[in-house]
Parts: structure tokens; C-alpha cells; sequence
């Protein structure tokens, strides 16, 4: 079965937006998709992104732009300014982590994770909210919340972190297809033509630079 890494943080309205769309294309193709939250903090700072209240006024308005376009595009929720962001995303992310190294499929938390911020002003970073969510997708909440405490689901988070880095992607939401990266729920598609054709990956590692 072919392998799409699929790196998010459960903070990020980009991979919000992309979340539906991206399971759509690894089910019409019979594709897996490898769940990998990321530290996107960690990924800005390697990559050479920068938060949200670094960048230029400018780009912070240009951002706006682009979540109106997107929504209305992918008919989903979003809340520009959502009463809890920014927010540290880590136990919500480590739950997703969780949940995979227990076998469990992560998607349907996902997406109440993401709308949870992104459409119903809940604090993410609240134990008790991430429990709810949990719960509401038929998960053992204190089970999860144990395993993504231990030691083990924040190594695999900053594991996926390395990975994302070493796959070059500047930010999230970032589809891996056989070592090419794919950047932002707006490259969903292309991510799906890929597929489509089977084509092989596009590189950068040219003797004397891409060409």
C-alpha cells in the first residue's frame, strides 16, 4: 500500500482546512495515511518560518485573505479569531500520537480537535476539553491521556518534528509521497494528481543545484 506522512499540529487552520480533503484523496487512491503531529514551533525555527505575531503586518493581513479563500473553497467552519489562539497544542497533538501507537485511527478526533479551536472557541490546551473530545470519539480518555504523558509519545513528537525538518517542509499541514513533500492543504491536490499519475517524485538533489 502506498504511504502518504502526513505532518500537522492540531493548532494549525491550514491543516484544518486540508484535513477532509486529504483523507478523500488517500481513500480514492487506496493510499495509507501516517499520522505525525508535529512541533510546529520546532519546524518554524529550523525551516524559516516564523509565528504568527513575528511576521510582517502585512503578511498577518495577506493570512486573512487566504483563510476566507480556503474556507469558502473547502465549506467548512472557521473562526478568524478564535478566542483561544494561540495556544500550545502539545497534549492534544500527543494524543493523536497516542492514539496511533495504540492502533487506533486518530482522524475522527482530529477533526473535533481542529474545529474544536477553528469553529467552537474551546481551549485546546485544557486537559478536560481534550478528554471530552476523546470521549465523544468512543476513545478511552484517561487511557489516552496516560500513554501521551509517557515519555515514549513526546520522543515519537519530536521524532516527527526531525522528520518534517529533514523533508523540507516549511510549515503544516506537509503530505510526504515517496520522499516529496507537498506543502499546505492547497497542495492536496497536486498531492493527488501524483497519485493519480504515478509518476516519479519530483527532487532538488541535482549535482550543481536543482535544474
Amino acid at each position: 500500500m502506498i504511504e502518504i506522512d502526513y505532518y500537522f499540529s492540531l493548532l494549525s487552520p491550514y491543516a484544518y482546512l486540508g484535513h477532509a480533503a486529504v483523507q478523500a484523496v488517500a481513500r480514492e487512491h487506496g493510499a495509507r495515511l501516517v499520522y505525525r503531529p508535529v512541533r510546529i514551533f520546532e519546524l518554524f525555527a529550523a525551516n524559516g518560518g516564523l509565528p504568527l505575531g513575528q511576521r510582517a503586518p502585512a503578511r498577518q493581513r495577506y493570512r486573512l485573505y487566504e483563510l476566507q479563500r480556503a474556507r469558502a473553497e473547502r465549506g467548512l467552519p472557521l473562526n478568524l479569531a478564535p478566542k483561544h489562539f494561540p495556544v500550545d497544542p502539545s497534549l492534544a497533538d500527543r494524543c493523536a500520537i497516542a492514539l496511533c501507537e495504540a492502533g487506533a485511527d486518530p482522524a475522527g478526533y482530529m477533526d473535533a480537535a481542529f474545529r474544536a479551536v477553528w469553529a467552537e472557541d474551546r481551549d485546546l490546551a485544557d486537559r478536560d476539553t481534550v478528554a471530552a473530545l476523546l470521549r465523544a470519539h468512543g476513545h478511552d480518555a484517561a487511557a489516552v491521556l496516560a500513554a501521551a504523558d509517557a515519555e515514549a509519545a513526546d520522543e515519537r513528537y519530536r521524532r516527527n518534528t526531525e522528520a518534517a525538518i529533514a523533508a523540507d517542509l516549511p510549515g503544516l499541514p506537509g503530505y510526504v509521497l515517496r520522499g516529496e513533500p507537498f506543502w499546505g492543504q492547497d497542495r492536496v491536490e497536486a498531492l493527488g494528481e501524483a497519485l493519480r499519475s504515478g509518476r516519479a517524485p519530483f527532487r532538488c538533489d541535482f549535482a550543481g543545484g536543482a535544474r
